[in-house]
């Protein structure tokens, strides 16, 4: 399984989305200019969050996006699954048919059942990560200063 660049850029989105929104509306404008991500491609993006009412838009001035729901109540695979992104690492694509050819058409390949193992606990995962706990980690990240070295003649003075 691979992770491809919607997936990346909607989850970067939505934490993005999620430290701004008490500030009311975010902009998809300023999401793309802060995370360096295309415009129409989040668009795109949060056209599906929002069909899948992760996000609300809100049209006018001073329009933008919010949260639907609490970010305790949105995890990774509920924003991963919203923009399409496969997670499966079967080779199958969860069809139970590896072989597509030759006398063993239909049948699984002899690795089905551990990538199906990995796809499940994956899903498991991505599931236990919540929006909260992600603005939480960026939160700390921004709150826990980074320890300045200072060069002193020849010692390290920290």
């Amino acid at each position: 399984m691979r992770l491809t660049t919607k997936g990346r850029f909607a989850v970067t989105a939505m934490i993005d989305l999620a430290l701004r929104q008490h500030h009311g509306p975010v902009t998809l404008a300023g999401i793309s200019q802060r995370q360096e991500i295309s415009l129409s491609y989040l668009e795109q993006l949060f056209g599906k969050l929002r069909r899948h009412e992760i996000v609300d838009s809100v049209r006018g001035p001073g329009g933008g996006y919010n949260l639907a729901r609490r970010p305790e109540n949105i995890t990774v695979a509920d924003i991963i699954i919203a923009v399409d992104e496969p997670l499966d690492a079967t080779q199958c694509g969860g069809r139970e048919n590896c072989h597509g050819h030759g006398e063993v058409v239909g049948t699984r390949c002899m690795t089905h059942d551990l990538w199906a193992t990995l796809n499940a606990k994956m899903v498991d995962y991505l599931d236990s990560v919540s929006l909260k706990d992600l603005v939480e980690q960026q939160t700390q990240k921004i709150i826990e200063p980074q320890p300045i070295v200072v060069m002193h003649r020849s010692h390290q003075i920290a």
